[in-house]
C-alpha cells in the first residue's frame, strides 16, 4: 500500500508520459493545498464528510476481482467489450466489433494523441480535494475510443471495483466519440459490503460532431464505501449525450457532473433514478452549461429515501449569452417513506440570454394518501397499495434509460429496497 505523499506522487508522475504530467503536478499542488470539504461551503450543503483522505492508502497492486455479476451481464446479452479495473489498476480488456479499449495507463503512451484532448475537459484538480487526489496519484484506467463514423451495434460494459478496505481507489474512464461516431457504455461501480474505503472515480467524455454516446452507470458500491465521483462531458455541434445512473448503493454516494454543450445543435439527457436506505447519503450535483445557439437538455431524476437515509439534489442549467435559441428542463421528484429521512432538492437557473426556453420543477413528498384510497377502493390492501404507488414512481425515468434491457434488473433492484423497508416496519 501507497501513503499519499510527495515519494508516492514523484513515483506517480515518473510513469506518465511527459505531456499528461503538468496535470498531475496541478494535481498535486492542489491536494497540498485545498482544505477538505466543509457542510458550510455551498457546494458541500447538507452532507458532512468524514474522510480524512490523508490517512488513506493506495493499492500498489488490485486485490481479487469480485465473482462477475451474471444477472447484470446476462440481461445484456453480447457486448462490444468489457473492462475490469480493481482498486484502481485494469485487469483486464476484451473488445469486439472493431471497438478501440485499452487500459488506460497504456494508451496514454500508445494514443497519447487521442487522449489529450479529452484530459483537457476532465474537472480540474482544484474542483475539491477529491478531483486533486485522483490527478496526482491516478495512473490507470480504461481508454474506450470511437473512431469517425464507427458504430458498434451493442454496448461496451466497463466495472470499477474497490476491494481493499481503507483504501482510496482511484478509477477513470476516458471516452473520445469521435465525429459521426454512436455508441453506448455500461459503467459498473462495485465493492464488497462491510469494507471500508474510499473510491474517488472520474469519468471524462467528448462527443464530437454529429456524434452519439450513451452512458448508463449502475451503481451498487457496497455499504460501507464512501464515493465522489466526478464526471465532465462535452458535446460538439449536433453531438448528443444520454447519462442515465441508477443510485442504490454507498454508504455516501456523490456524484459531481459537469456537461458543456459547446456546439449550436448538441443535446443532453440526464436520467437519474435512485433509492437510500439505512443511514446512506446519495448526493447529486449537476451543472448544465449551454454555450451554443439552438442547444437543447432536459435532466430528470426520481429518487426514494426511507430509513434515516438522505438525498440530495443541487442541479443548475446556465445559458451563456451565445445560447440563444436554446432549450431546457430540469426535474427532479423525490419521495420520503419514513420520518427520520430527508430528501432536499435544490434546482437553480442562470439564464444570460434572451431568447431561451427553460424551466425546472422540484417536489418531495410522502406517498399520496388520494392514491392509496383510490388503490384501496379497487381492492387492494394499503401495503399493496403503497408497493404499486413506489413502482409506478420509477417506470417513467426508468422507460427513458437507454439501455432497456437493463430496465427490468433495476425495477427490481429498487423494489428490493422498498420491500426491505416494509419487513424491517414489519408490514
Amino acid at each position: 500500500m501507497l501513503p499519499l505523499t510527495e515519494q508516492t506522487f514523484a513515483r506517480v508522475a515518473a510513469s506518465l508520459p511527459e505531456w499528461a504530467r503538468p496535470s498531475a503536478e496541478a494535481g498535486y499542488e492542489a491536494f497540498t493545498a485545498l482544505p477538505p470539504p466543509d457542510s458550510r461551503q455551498e457546494e458541500w450543503r447538507y452532507v458532512e464528510v468524514e474522510v480524512d483522505l490523508d490517512s488513506l492508502q493506495l493499492a500498489e497492486s488490485p486485490g481479487t476481482p469480485l465473482p462477475p455479476d451474471a444477472a447484470l451481464i446476462g440481461v445484456l446479452g453480447g457486448t462490444a467489450g468489457h473492462a475490469v479495473n480493481v482498486d484502481g489498476h485494469t485487469v483486464s480488456v476484451e473488445a469486439a466489433d472493431g471497438v478501440r479499449l485499452a487500459a488506460l495507463g497504456s494508451a496514454l503512451g500508445a494514443d497519447g494523441e487521442a487522449l489529450r484532448g479529452v484530459f483537457r475537459s476532465g474537472p480540474g484538480p482544484r474542483l475539491d480535494r477529491f478531483a486533486a487526489a485522483h490527478h496526482a496519484f491516478g495512473t490507470d484506467g480504461v481508454f474506450f475510443h470511437l473512431p469517425r463514423g464507427h458504430r458498434p451495434s451493442a454496448p461496451v460494459l466497463v466495472e470499477f471495483q474497490a476491494t481493499r478496505a481503507n483504501s482510496l481507489a482511484l478509477p477513470r474512464l476516458t471516452v473520445l466519440a469521435e465525429d459521426g461516431a454512436a455508441g453506448a457504455v455500461v459503467l459498473h461501480y462495485r465493492s464488497p459490503s462491510g469494507v471500508p474505503l474510499v473510491a474517488v472515480p472520474q469519468v471524462e467524455v467528448v462527443v464530437g460532431q454529429n456524434a452519439r454516446l450513451e452512458i448508463t452507470v449502475v451503481q451498487e458500491w457496497g455499504d460501507a464505501t464512501r464515493a465522489y465521483a466526478h464526471q465532465t462531458m462535452v458535446a460538439a455541434r449536433d453531438g448528443a449525450l444520454v447519462l442515465a445512473e441508477a443510485g442504490l448503493g454507498g454508504l455516501n454516494a456523490r456524484l459531481h457532473l459537469h456537461l458543456d454543450l459547446e456546439g449550436p445543435g448538441a443535446d443532453a439527457r440526464v436520467l437519474g433514478a435512485y433509492f437510500g436506505h439505512r443511514r446512506q447519503t446519495l448526493d447529486y450535483r449537476y451543472y448544465m452549461m449551454h454555450r451554443a445557439r439552438h442547444t437543447t437538455s432536459g435532466m430528470y431524476l426520481k429518487g426514494a429515501v426511507g430509513d434515516a437515509a438522505r438525498s440530495v439534489f443541487t442541479g443548475l442549467i446556465r445559458i451563456e449569452p451565445e445560447g440563444q435559441d436554446s432549450d431546457a428542463m430540469q426535474t427532479n421528484k423525490n419521495l420520503v417513506l419514513a420520518e427520520g429521512a430527508e430528501a432536499h432538492s435544490v434546482p437553480n437557473l442562470e439564464i444570460l440570454a434572451n431568447e431561451v426556453r427553460c424551466g425546472h420543477g422540484s417536489t418531495v413528498s410522502p406517498l399520496d394518501p388520494e392514491q392509496r384510497y383510490y388503490l384501496m377502493s379497487r381492492g387492494l390492501d394499503s401495503a399493496r397499495a403503497d408497493r404499486l404507488q413506489v413502482k409506478g414512481f420509477f417506470e417513467d425515468v426508468l422507460a427513458r434509460f437507454p439501455q432497456q434491457t437493463l430496465e427490468p434488473l433495476l425495477r427490481q433492484a429498487l423494489m428490493a429496497r422498498y420491500d426491505g423497508l416494509q419487513r424491517e416496519q414489519g408490514r
